[in-house]
């Protein structure tokens, strides 16, 4: 029991971290309005092809929602809990699965200024939990490139959106 109890530990302590950026010639209130029109993910989004807020007031700090993964062919489906919604700088989410120690993942977009009409958008992860050193190597195979092509797919719908 205590083997298991460690393991438990250290897995939340040593969680698998994915970190992908992406440099976007934009200011960071149109970055922020693309990331947050969630109706609009169905049209552009090839990575969270549905996300929904599914409590009262809106995309907000403690909100729950619904968003739907489409990864190697395979559709999945979770609901996690809004942590920081700042406009312009940062969205991030917590989901779960199981009861919290099975798996964990927080997931994170900052937004941040890099010069005169560009920002650097970073995707970023935080899986913890006592199944995740077993999918570990999936989430940087097959999760990381997903945050890639999301991130290039807002940064060209972000562009075009600011050319017009």
């Amino acid at each position: 029991m205590a083997a298991l109890g460690g393991y438990t530990v250290w897995t939340n302590t040593h969680p698998v971290r994915l970190t992908a950026s992406i440099e976007i010639e934009a200011a960071p209130e149109q970055v922020w309005a693309v990331l947050t029109d969630l109706d609009a993910y169905p049209q552009w989004n090839p990575f969270i092809t549905e996300a929904v807020v599914t409590s009262d007031d809106g995309l907000r700090t403690g909100a729950t929602m619904r968003n739907r993964l489409e990864q190697k062919g395979e559709t999945s489906t979770f609901t996690p809990t809004v942590l920081e919604v700042s406009a312009g700088r940062e969205l991030r989410w917590l989901g779960k699965v199981g009861p919290g120690w099975i798996g964990d993942g927080e997931h994170g977009f900052v937004i941040e200024r890099t010069g005169r009409g560009t920002v650097r958008l970073t995707q970023s992860e935080k899986f913890s939990g006592v199944a995740v050193p077993f999918v570990a190597d999936s989430l940087r195979n097959d999760t990381l490139p997903q945050f890639r092509a999301m991130n290039s797919a807002l940064k060209q719908r972000v562009e075009r959106l600011a050319a017009r």
